[in-house]
């Protein structure tokens, strides 16, 4: 059974950084696509970042282009997520994924993802 746990939220001022942490136990990490996700108070869950089994494919959000940016090292089975240039608009709960597809394809929503771990709070200040 595949275990997803986050680390790294926090609170942190607008233009600041926090890199999140997501460790994945159970299975092999290389055979999973990974992705990140967030839902903010009162809104639904959007995608964030992906990242293919090799860590050659990445997608973004609009929202976090230029800004996020995903990695993974599979040694040490642990996904990352680089935030710069934060804004009060991405505090969320931040949502660590895994999707057993076999090839990458741009991930077209949350439902792909079969695995989540349990959040970590971002919240940003102005």
């Amino acid at each position: 059974q595949v275990q997803l746990v986050e680390f790294g939220g926090g609170l942190v001022q607008a233009g600041g950084s926090l890199r999140l942490s997501c460790a994945f136990s159970g299975r092999t990490v290389r055979d999973y696509i990974m992705g990140w996700f967030r839902q903010a108070p009162g809104k639904e869950r959007e995608f964030v970042a992906a990242i293919g089994r090799s860590g050659y494919h990445t997608h973004y959000a609009d929202s976090g282009k230029g800004r996020f940016a995903i990695s993974r090292d599979n040694a040490w089975s642990t996904v990352y997520l680089r935030m710069n240039s934060l804004k009060p608009e991405d505090t969320a709960v931040y949502y660590c994924a895994a999707d057993p597809a076999a090839t990458w394809d741009v991930p077209q929503g949350d439902k792909e993802f079969d695995y989540w771990g349990q959040g970590t709070q971002v919240t940003v200040s102005s």
